[in-house]
């Protein structure tokens, strides 16, 4: 009662300045709470904070916001910054048309005419429902607002970036115990922006932050145009705000919006190819790898001039200028180990932004693990593009609680402990897989003329009377098939992580390649609604690596002989050893 009492003071008095407005929006008229703090100045931000469904203003400035010892505006006085409280209609929220965009763009026009606010450090959040119109605002009105804070909230339907849209700062907060929009859905959200902006798809992860004990700040950046994804993960929080005191939501929300501003004189550059922490995959005979020209290019634009040039960087290395569009580059000859690629653009003023990317050339010793970063639930792994009929999810990412992703396999007899789980829903042939090789996966695979042999476990997931799996070895460039092989499960694990089953039988698949080129390895569930499939142990072996035969060595025996795969003459096939041969430039197996 002492607190209102005082906070009546105050207003009275004139020395905090916090009030309810209106204005009409497209004919309707539209209230909001507006706190700006004595001696503002001029060219100061504005924030702009959405109340969740059933709420409103009031309860999301005076309940949400604030607790015993601080307060939004005690945030606003400290850093001298707007903020505003919208109320939307009914309570809720326009999260997919343009009532409430057009009202958030009001109130910006409102406040710079009213409090002289900076256009170009405009923040935007939202609490629940709120959260979910502030992903909506990141398409709608990017170029409206500096950085994006959304709380507890996000798209139900999946989030999408419009490509056209730039690169967006975004803070996201989530409690681990929210039973309304539940945690398990935030990182699906952002992952899509995380790939949008171009940021590596590894956080860095804070634990304990600011000593909050399970505390976590994940962190993907530095992405194009210097823009940075965070998700602040609240330890066993529900559906709410965090006030604790090492971390309130008012003071995080400011600490990270207040380090981006629109810079409208600067120029825009985004990397559009490759994509950060892709890799690329050259298997060939020792000290024969090569790998592909590698094209990079980027989009670049000035708000108020032009672009001067593009510069492309291997490191420190200038691969090209680029004076007009298209801006591109090639990269030729590269070498193992790892690149950090950046585009450079110089606007008419002589301001520059960049871009960057890190990108992985590597060559397999002996063999290649397919499975090597099947070690985590609810992911899509390194590598791999999973597609269902109806959603196509690539690695690196996770968050995922249903449908194709990684499963953590716990029951006490089982053959392994993670499984590639994908499916078919509508049974249409090749509508139902998992591919190891697609760029978006992150994963580039490029053989070399050979004869390899791909080993692998399958199992069914919750088909009891089973389900054929056909295995592809595909060219990237046009989907034909090189080689194939079907096999037709016989373990069926039955729907639940948690169950016990057999180890399934590991298979063999021996293949030649012809062709020096960049290849995608192909599981595809049976042609039949709701069919599946879950993979393990996956390993492809390049025999020549072992025996030092190579197609050129195998045609130079064209002369009806029978020679062993280290190019030795068998004068009796009879008396050898079980093994592969080669006669005529052809491979021949004496079992």
């Amino acid at each position: 009662m002492k607190q209102s009492i005082l906070l009546f003071v105050l207003l009275i008095a004139g020395i905090i300045s916090v009030k309810g407005d209106n204005i009409t929006v497209d004919g309707v008229s539209r209230s909001y709470n507006v706190y700006a703090p004595k001696n503002l100045g001029e060219g100061r931000p504005l924030l702009i904070f959405c109340h969740g469904y059933g709420q409103d203003a009031n309860w999301m400035q005076n309940t949400e916001f604030k607790n015993d010892n601080v307060s939004m505006e005690a945030v606003c006085d400290t850093a001298k910054f707007v903020v505003v409280f919208p109320n939307g209609i009914n309570k809720a929220w326009d999260i997919s048309g343009n009532s409430d965009i057009n009202f958030i763009k009001a109130i910006i026009d409102k406040m710079a005419t009213q409090h002289k606010i900076d256009r170009n450090r405009v923040y935007l959040g939202g609490f629940s429902m709120g959260g979910m119109l502030t992903y909506h605002a990141m398409n709608k009105i990017p170029d409206l607002i500096a950085a994006f804070a959304p709380c507890s909230g996000y798209p139900m339907g999946g989030a999408t970036a419009d490509a056209k849209v730039r690169a967006i700062p975004i803070l996201h907060i989530h409690g681990t115990a929210d039973e309304t929009c539940v945690f398990s859905g935030a990182q699906p959200a952002l992952n899509v922006w995380i790939n949008h902006n171009g940021c590596p798809t590894t956080a860095k992860v804070t634990n304990n932050y600011n000593g909050f004990n399970g505390c976590k700040m994940h962190v993907w950046g530095p992405g194009n145009d210097n823009s940075e994804v965070r998700l602040l993960e609240l330890p066993n929080k529900g559906h709410w705000i965090s006030k604790e005191p090492q971390v309130y939501t008012g003071k995080e929300i400011w600490n990270f919006c207040k380090r981006f501003s629109l810079n409208r004189t600067t120029p825009t550059v985004k990397l559009t190819s490759p994509t950060t922490d892709v890799k690329y995959i050259s298997f060939a005979p020792k000290g024969t790898a090569t790998f592909p020209d590698i094209t990079i290019t980027a989009d670049a634009d000035d708000p108020n001039g032009t672009i001067e040039k593009v510069e492309f960087y291997d490191g420190t290395t200038l691969i090209a200028t680029c004076t007009e569009k298209p801006y591109q580059a090639t990269l030729k000859g590269a070498t193992t180990g790892i690149h950090k690629l950046k585009a450079v653009a110089t606007d008419n003023d002589g301001e520059t932004n960049s871009a960057s990317a890190v990108m992985t050339l590597t060559t397999p010793s002996l063999s290649l693990s397919l499975s090597l970063n099947f070690d985590e639930a609810n992911a899509i792994p390194a590598g791999w593009t999973l597609f269902d009929s109806s959603e196509k999810r690539s690695g690196y990412s996770n968050g995922y609680t249903s449908g194709s992703r990684m499963l953590q396999l716990t029951g006490a007899k089982r053959g392994f402990s993670y499984g590639l789980y994908f499916r078919n829903i509508n049974g249409n042939a090749h509508q139902g897989w998992a591919k190891y090789g697609l760029p978006e996966g992150g994963h580039t695979l490029r053989l070399a003329p050979g004869h390899y042999t791909m080993k692998y476990m399958v199992c069914n997931w919750n088909m009891a009377n089973f389900g054929q799996v056909e295995i592809n070895i595909e060219k990237r460039s046009n989907n034909t098939s090189v080689a194939s092989q079907t096999y037709m499960p016989n373990v069926n694990i039955g729907n639940a992580t948690a169950n016990s089953f057999d180890t399934p039988a590991q298979q063999t698949f021996e293949f030649d390649i012809t062709e020096l080129d960049d290849y995608v390895i192909s599981f595809y569930s049976a042609a039949s609604g709701w069919s599946d499939c879950v993979i393990g142990k996956l390993s492809l072996a390049n025999n020549s690596y072992v025996t030092g035969i190579t197609p050129a060595l195998a045609a130079a025996k064209d002369d009806g002989a029978v020679y062993n795969l280290q190019g030795q003459r068998l004068n009796n096939l009879s008396s050898q050893k079980p093994g592969m041969y080669i006669m005529n430039g052809k491979k021949i197996i004496k079992k």
